[in-house]
């Protein structure tokens, strides 16, 4: 008897289970037929370039930010050319000067026994300065020297700009301070603070108008020489000054041999007094 019900337990807990399965297989196929597959699920995704432009139609990308102080070089230079005519020289100097929108800032002129020098100091605008080089470097004569040199000033210019902003705030501040003083103490020492500014404030000012000028206009120093003729420049001195320099040469050369004697005179004492006491020592014996 107890088996019978063992086994017809058993019997309905299959039912149930196959029952039960059933029903889930119909649930999962009235599913899919309700909720069918979208075909865009099957396309292939975008790049992730044009993900992200749709995601965001309207974006702007902004550019890079710059410098507010741009670069400031320096540029100097040297030269030096032999010309064989020193005034037609200086003629066409003066041309590629005045094409070139520079100026002369200085001239000086020298006559020696063996050249005639002529030094100019030049200033360039700075985008002509490459230019007026290489026009001086060609034409004019030989070039014996040259030298560019370039320095970069822009760290200088930038830490001066910022502190004389700084100044210029403090300035205000302190008059401000004046105006608001109570007693004669307070405006006196806010008075010499402000001198004190200004003054600050002057010598910044003054450096950053330097610094300007030597980066807008460049500074080129050209030497034009033109060398004499060894026998004429001989010819030009006299008899009489060569006699004359022969003379003083002389005697320059005999009181130095005087004074080079002179330098040895505790030999001329010694040695004698040696000698003398030898010979009277050998006398004795």
């Amino acid at each position: 008897m107890m088996l019978k019900k063992i086994i017809f337990s058993l019997f309905l807990l299959m039912v149930l289970n196959c029952t039960k399965t059933d029903k889930y297989s119909t649930v999962d196929a009235s599913l899919i037929d309700v909720i069918p597959e979208s075909p865009s699920k099957m396309e292939t995704p975008p790049p992730p370039m044009e993900v992200a432009k749709n995601e965001v139609p309207g974006e702007v990308i902004s550019p890079k930010k710059t410098d507010t102080i741009s670069k400031k070089i320096i540029k100097n230079g040297d030269m030096e050319i032999a010309v064989s005519n020193l005034l037609e020289a200086k003629n066409k100097i003066s041309e590629i000067i005045k094409n070139n929108k520079a100026y002369l800032q200085s001239e000086t002129f020298r006559n020696s026994d063996t050249s005639e020098n002529i030094n100019l100091v030049i200033r360039v605008p700075h985008q002509n300065f490459d230019a007026i080089i290489n026009s001086f470097s060609d034409g004019i004569g030989s070039v014996e020297a040259k030298t560019v040199k370039a320095e970069d000033v822009t760290e200088e210019y930038t830490d001066v700009s910022i502190k004389l902003e700084n100044k210029r705030i403090y300035l205000e501040k302190y008059r401000e301070m004046l105006k608001n003083a109570a007693s004669t103490k307070d405006i006196l020492e806010i008075q010499e603070n402000i001198r004190a500014l200004e003054d600050e404030i002057d010598v910044a000012e003054g450096r950053l108008r330097f610094i300007d000028d030597r980066v807008n206009y460049s500074t080129l120093e050209l030497l034009l020489f033109k060398e004499k003729a060894r026998s004429s420049a001989t010819s030009k001195i006299g008899f009489g000054s060569r006699f004359g320099d022969s003379i003083a040469e002389g005697w320059n050369s005999f009181v130095s041999f005087l004074l080079g004697l002179i330098s040895f005179w505790p030999f001329f004492i010694i040695i004698p007094l040696l000698i003398f006491a030898w010979k009277k020592w050998r006398r004795k014996n």
